[in-house]
């Protein structure tokens, strides 16, 4: 197949990069909400909310690949490619150094970025490749993680890889396996259109008002990603110091953990659910809730396991309700 050559930039995909934008920022916001307790819960980290977060980072990585075919068309165009690279690069740096400041037990050693900067130069020798060769890799690739999980390579210079048994502690983790796949994915895409794509109505498309400003911030991508993340923990830490945490935030994770603690060392479960209820009312009562955060003090500490037993066997019938 003809390589795709493409002079100049496609409306269409600087308008699908500027709405994966839009998501992820949206994404990031429901994450702040709930790491500064606006909301009852983190809503990013529910079962919905990592299938949304799976998604937002597959869009941009298929469209690295689909950008790499229309950026070097039927020859590799080396300047360009390594400016691009090195700006990826240098921002994923940044990310790392900020996060490591900001957030040390979780900072982002191998993120979204991370993973653009390294897929985009692994996926060279695939350039020229037939696509269903790149599509069979991709599917490879993709699959990995099921084939090949080793705790092995758990090691902390491997991790990058994907291919442990345990998730690391970080805020943002797309490591290469699977998510190299996606890369060649948008590659193999971009490749099996026709080989005229200034043809097609792809390339004719032209977009309206929200798809201009949406192709607009496709095109500043990288400045949008930097800086979105700071501006939004800005304007809602400022929020939360207005008006304090949602009054139930946390709470839900409170009780499934004290239910699930109290049902492994031999509660039945009803009384553990109702206990749950009550400690974490006492808790709050006794202006111990409003520690989470940082560590009980060992008065603290024994206040709280004081309550919890108390309330414990009250929900099994032995005792009153504190």
């Amino acid at each position: 197949m003809v390589p795709v050559s493409v002079p100049g930039r496609l409306a269409v995909i600087d308008a699908a990069r500027g709405a994966a934008l839009v998501a992820m920022a949206a994404y990031h916001a429901v994450w702040d909400l709930g790491f500064l307790r606006l909301t009852p819960d983190n809503y990013a980290l529910t079962a919905p909310g990592k299938v949304a977060a799976h998604c937002i980072a597959g869009s941009f990585l298929f469209l690295v690949g689909v950008g790499l075919v229309l950026m070097n068309g039927a020859d590799f165009r080396p300047r360009p490619f390594l400016r691009r690279l090195l700006r990826i690069a240098a921002a994923a740096l940044l990310i790392t150094v900020a996060t490591a400041w900001a957030f040390p037990d979780s900072f982002i050693f191998f993120g979204v970025l991370h993973c653009i900067a390294l897929s985009s130069v692994l996926a060279l020798p695939f350039l020229r490749l037939p696509p269903v060769l790149v599509l069979a890799f991709a599917a490879l690739v993709a699959a990995a993680p099921f084939l090949v999980a080793s705790p092995a390579l758990d090691a902390p210079a491997l991790r990058f890889l994907g291919l442990g048994v345990t998730l690391p502690r970080t805020n943002d983790y797309v490591p290469l396996f699977p998510w190299f796949g996606a890369v060649l994915a948008g590659l193999a895409a971009a490749r099996l259109v026709p080989p005229r794509l200034s043809g097609t109505p792809l390339a004719r498309w032209r977009p309206g008002r929200l798809g201009r400003a949406l192709a607009l911030a496709g095109r500043h991508s990288l400045a949008i990603y930097l800086v979105h993340q700071p501006l939004l923990l800005a304007l809602l830490t400022g929020l939360v110091t207005l008006t304090g945490p949602h009054p139930r935030a946390g709470l839900d994770r409170f009780h499934a953990d004290y239910e699930a603690n109290c049902v492994r060392t031999g509660g039945e479960a009803g009384a553990c659910a109702r206990a749950a209820r009550c400690t974490a009312d006492a808790l709050r009562r006794e202006n111990l809730w409003s520690v989470d955060g940082r560590r009980f003090t060992a008065a603290e500490t024994l206040r709280a396991q004081g309550l919890s037993e108390t309330c414990y066997a009250a929900a099994e019938g032995s005792a009153p309700t504190p």
